[in-house]
């Protein structure tokens, strides 16, 4: 079963993500980049779920640190945003993100990006 890490601060939108996604991966939660990033470092999932708007260290920083550690930065970060404003994509993934998903999540969509990554062995 394929890991996913959660990195996301608000409450109801990390119980949400972990119901539609617990039953097809195992997943790793952090409420800040700070605990994002150390429990990437001790797990390595195989994918990590980035909000960009977090305390202690935000998604961009988190990232761009993630994706600068040589043993960590093959492993895809999908940013999770209600930042939908033209051109935050493309920051997005100037700051190291490899998709971007726009809040509130479109389930569908969610879904094709983990399958694009991840492949069909869930």
């Amino acid at each position: 079963m394929k890991t996913i890490l959660i990195v996301e601060d608000v409450e109801f939108n990390l119980d949400l993500l972990v119901q539609l996604l617990e039953d097809d991966y195992s997943i790793l939660t952090a409420s800040d980049g700070a605990a994002g990033i150390e429990l990437a470092e001790r797990a390595c999932p195989d994918l990590i779920l980035m909000d960009l708007s977090l305390p202690v260290i935000d998604g961009w920083e988190a990232t761009r640190q993630l994706k600068a550690n040589a043993s960590l930065r093959h492993i895809p970060i999908i940013a999770l945003t209600a930042h939908a404003m033209s051109g935050d994509e493309e920051k997005a993934k100037a700051a190291g993100c490899d998709d971007y998903l726009s809040k509130p999540i479109d389930e569908d969509v969610l879904f094709a990006k983990l399958q694009a990554f991840l492949g069909h062995d869930a």
